[in-house]
């Protein structure tokens, strides 16, 4: 019970910081807000205080609560999972699948060249060859959350937002498997051997499995629904499914013979959402419904993101530089590779020019590839934790302004965010 104090704290910091951008006129999104609410609340600031209930005073701390992050990750998933509609993917499908696979393989290429240069020219003991390999496989990962919570703010609606949102889903598995052939590689340069199984098995069968765990779930989801005669009932019983799939994705199973398997989380409710917002009748409704008490879920998520974001990296000058190259070359990788495939695949010019801005957030994803770079060993474990945590950093913060401005430009934001809308409306009524 102790925990619940700083998540409530978190939860009214953020939304005063919200308040708080308002008065000083900063046109920063909520997510921007939500993650500096973060940084205060975390054992940097606040937390360092040691005031109990005020902050989270060290990292632990937020590890005993980081359960609201996992459902608030899964929730997001189900949530693009209604991006997948048959009727959407006719239009979209192909040219989101050739342009989510071709962004993020840019980025990975762009920055593995960038950082092998670096590494020769900084010497193998500065930046170790393996680890350059493996921060360029992470780059090909793009955080969901920011992207989906700036496109709700905003009711962002047009031929951006129908290729952005199904992208970004992709590129989970893009990423995923990008990840697991480069990782494998590095291992091996590290004095072992390729192995098959960890490159090509292993995340394969964690792309497959997550796929058939989802589509199984939400099958049986529509099935039950049909049980009940209330909406009310029918959200509640989702909510129920989304919590018990994200419990269900957290299992292992060791086959033998090296081969692993295990569920991504993202991938699986993804998946969910996808199958139960084409199967059943009352999944728009529902859709809608969930949009409204999964709001305060998600402004937990953005702040308790924003506690954990490591500001001691700040201390190592090498970081510091090779976070820089990573951060410009990936963002050069995500603009190029957006920009040539939509070429390709015909898209309109307003998706051509901002579709790769809106690819630069980086989060949660990379952080759980961070989790699996750790086996090349305590210092370069700590090397790659180090720089993703500094570019995490400044993506999280940039990284939603840059998706709002590039949504304005191409024309598919509204005037006005929905909650001003919403006053403006009562105001009218008010003095009717």
């Amino acid at each position: 019970m102790q925990s619940l104090l700083p998540v409530a704290f978190a939860l009214f910091a953020g939304l005063i910081m919200t308040r708080v951008f308002k008065k000083l006129n900063l046109k920063f999104p909520d997510v921007t807000a939500f993650l500096i609410a973060g940084v205060l609340v975390g054992p940097y600031v606040l937390g360092a205080a040691g005031i109990p209930g005020l902050g989270f005073d060290s990292m632990e701390a937020l590890g005993k609560v980081s359960a609201f992050s996992t459902v608030a990750l899964g929730f997001i998933a189900f949530d693009i999972g209604n991006e997948f509609r048959l009727g959407q993917l006719k239009k979209t499908g192909k040219t989101a699948t050739v342009i989510g696979i071709v962004q993020a393989v840019t980025a990975t290429l762009l920055v593995d060249a960038a950082l092998i240069a670096l590494h020769f020219i900084l010497g193998p003991e500065v930046l170790p060859l393996p680890v350059a390999i493996t921060l360029g496989a992470i780059a090909s990962a793009t955080a969901p959350a920011a992207t989906l919570m700036v496109v709700r703010q905003y009711k962002a609606k047009g031929p951006l937002t129908d290729l952005l949102l199904p992208i970004v889903a992709l590129d989970d598995a893009v990423g995923l498997v990008v990840f697991a052939v480069s990782f494998g590689i590095a291992q091996a340069m590290e004095g072992g051997t390729l192995n098959v199984v960890s490159v090509i098995v292993n995340p394969m069968l964690e792309i497959v499995c997550s796929l058939l765990l989802g589509a199984a779930m939400g099958s049986l989801l529509t099935l039950l629904e049909k049980l009940f005669f209330s909406n009310k009932n029918r959200l509640s019983l989702t909510i129920a499914f989304v919590v018990m799939t994200i419990a269900l994705s957290s299992l292992e199973f060791d086959l033998g013979g090296g081969v692993h398997l295990a569920f991504s989380s993202l991938l699986v409710c993804m998946m969910l959402g996808t199958m139960f917002c084409n199967l059943s009748e009352y999944s728009v409704d529902i859709m809608n419904r969930s949009e409204q008490w999964t709001a305060p879920l998600y402004a937990v998520f953005f702040v308790l993101s924003g506690a954990q974001l490591d500001l001691s990296v700040f201390r190592y000058p090498s970081i510091l530089v090779i976070g820089l190259v990573y951060i410009l070359v990936r963002c050069a990788g995500k603009y190029l590779g957006a920009l040539g495939s939509s070429m390709l695949m015909g898209c309109d010019e307003k998706v051509k020019k901002y579709l790769g801005v809106t690819l630069f957030p980086q989060a949660g994803v990379a952080l759980g590839m961070v989790v699996t770079a750790q086996a090349l060993g305590a210092e370069q474990g700590g090397m790659i934790r180090n720089i993703i945590l500094f570019s995490v950093l400044v993506y999280e913060l940039v990284g939603p302004m840059l998706t709002k401005q590039a949504l304005m430009a191409a024309g598919e934001v509204q005037t006005k965010p929905s909650d001003q809308q919403h006053r403006a409306r009562f105001q009218k009524k008010a003095t009717a």
